[in-house]
């Protein structure tokens, strides 16, 4: 294990905490891949609808889920790169336009459109998160990838600007530097699970990758191999688990453990004969329900979900333009049935992500939808590693090889179209 190619994943969930240490490892800079090293994890107490609302417990979480990480991974790291979503998250598309001085466009001319496109002015209380290129125009020909080496007289760049809320991200940052860690990147989690989920086929296709946290629903759709919309629903797993504790009058701790155990989101796979014992308390004694109820109250939310799920996608323009499909992705992914409520609701082809592209060591670690966010923040540490060519330690690897400066130039252009 070579200490200064460690990098580490956080995803400070609103149930879970996560966090993944992992090497980086395959061919840099051009196809890293990664490691896994360690996985820890902690329930978190200390956010609400993905937001920190309590510093001191989220610290507590983020201290258990990296200790437990570095004890199996048997190393200590000393930066991370952390998730972040929630409804604060905005995107919006911004243009940069430049003349072009000789007739060929050259990388200098691609970085002042990029830098023009990107000097919106972000309001006091945000912040930047990403700034990703989408496509540019050379003279009136559109949707251009690469316009290095084309002749023309005016270059236009359209890229997509990802803003954060500013007090979130300086509660987050904090939280984690309270745990002794320091945040290297905050990133923004869909766009991390989409690199552990999807293939480059699903995000040229067009793809929607739905990630099901307890707090919050969130949505990235993918076409022509672009992120072209983020979108966030403002219900998730806590809510089905709310619902079953004013349904079946149980306590939030039981209703949890029965989702867990004999939840399911579609109520035609349950067999109508099923019955489940609930938690007896003093005042009701032992009792017993149909499996049939408790599936009942979770369809009927999940339902609700994926109806506004839907119904972002088609505002944003991309109903029927999928032609990938959905991927849902996060912990309640895992459920039984989601699949196929999915497919009633969006009537396209659903499928569960788990992580998978480019990774190896103790993959059956990460092996469910619910790492999906932690796993590609280490990928996208790993993408950043290769670029710097610097890893946690802060040392630079050896490239001074013959055509490394034309190969580091790619391959950050290619980081920015990665997403």
């Amino acid at each position: 294990m070579n200490v200064e190619r460690l990098v580490a994943g956080l995803d400070i969930g609103s149930a879970k905490t996560t966090a993944v240490i992992a090497e980086v490892v395959g061919d840099l800079p051009r196809n890293p891949s990664i490691r896994i090293l360690g996985v820890g994890q902690a329930r978190t107490t200390g956010l609400r609808r993905g937001v920190v609302s309590d510093i001191e417990e989220t610290t507590r979480s983020i201290q258990k889920a990296m200790t437990d990480a570095e004890r199996m991974a048997g190393a200590q790291i000393a930066e991370v790169y952390a998730g972040i979503a929630g409804e604060h998250v905005q995107a919006m598309t911004s243009k940069g336009i430049v003349a072009i001085n000789g007739d060929e466009i050259t990388k200098a001319d691609v970085d002042r459109a990029n830098a023009v496109a990107r000097a919106q002015a972000i309001p006091q209380d945000r912040e930047l998160l990403h700034a990703i290129p989408q496509e540019y125009t050379v003279d009136k020909n559109h949707g251009i990838r690469d316009p290095i080496g084309m002749i023309g007289t005016r270059l236009e760049t359209e890229m997509y600007l990802v803003t954060i809320g500013s007090s979130p991200a300086m509660n987050l940052r904090k939280a984690v530097e309270k745990a002794g860690y320091k945040v290297r990147e905050l990133v923004l989690e869909p766009l991390a699970s989409a690199l552990s989920v999807l293939t480059e086929d699903e995000k040229e296709l067009g793809v929607a990758l739905v990630e099901m946290g307890a707090g919050t629903t969130d949505i990235a759709v993918f076409h022509e191999a672009k992120i072209r919309h983020l979108g966030t629903v403002n219900f998730g797993g806590n809510n089905v688990t709310n619902d079953i504790v004013h349904g079946l009058g149980v306590t939030q701790a039981d209703a949890e453990r029965l989702k867990e155990r004999y939840g399911c989101a579609y109520e035609p796979l349950v067999n109508p004969s099923e019955v489940i014992q609930l938690p007896s308390t003093v005042a009701q004694g032992d009792r017993q329900i149909p499996r049939e109820l408790l599936a009942h109250i979770i369809h009927q939310r999940m339902d609700e979900i994926f109806d506004l799920v839907q119904r972002d996608i088609a505002g944003a323009g991309y109903a029927g333009k999928l032609s990938a499909g959905m991927v849902l992705t996060g912990g309640a992914a895992a459920m039984q049935g989601v699949v196929e409520l999915a497919s009633d609701v969006f009537a396209t082809g659903v499928r569960v992500g788990v992580p998978s592209e480019n990774i190896g060591g103790l993959t059956d670690s990460v092996e469910a939808p619910r790492f999906a966010t932690v796993t590609g923040l280490a990928q996208y540490a790993a993408h950043r590693f290769a670029l710097s060519g610097a890893g946690a330690g802060g040392k630079r690897l050896a490239l001074s090889a013959p055509g490394v400066d034309r190969l580091a130039q790619r391959v950050k252009t290619w980081l920015q179209d990665f997403f």
